[in-house]
């Protein structure tokens, strides 16, 4: 052995640790999928949502474009903190980050017609 030796083993020490505190490993990948963007057009209509299910995978960014096609509508999801309202002619956009996995019903708060309080909707948000 040389003096070397010992030198050539801490880089090789030093760099299977780089390489595994990066998550790579042999024999198997641990690289996770990466959170992406969905755009999606919810349209309101009395009574109904359309669609009245999205599905995501958490941490997934969701861009909702609320269409209210005949009288005013609203968007909300108790969980999440939103409540959006579109009025007809003038469609609203927004974003949210899909942080909390699980199912959740979105719902029209407003009560400007009987049968807003019976539009419901689902978001399913898969664990990652």
């Amino acid at each position: 052995m040389t003096d070397r030796t010992p030198r050539r083993l801490l880089v090789l020490l030093l760099g299977f640790t780089a390489v595994s505190t990066l998550g790579v490993t042999t024999g198997s990948s641990v690289f996770q999928e990466q959170p992406s963007r969905h755009d999606v057009t919810i349209n309101s209509r009395k009574y109904e949502f359309s669609p009245a299910r999205i599905e995501i995978r958490q941490d997934d960014v969701l861009r909702v474009t609320l269409v209210a096609e005949d009288i005013p509508h609203s968007f909300t999801i108790d969980e999440y903190r939103i409540a959006k309202r579109a009025v007809p002619g003038r469609p609203l956009t927004f974003e949210f980050r899909a942080d909390k996995p699980g199912s959740f019903t979105y719902y029209c708060n407003l009560t400007l017609d009987d049968g807003c309080r019976e539009m419901r909707g689902e978001l399913v948000v898969v664990a990652r």
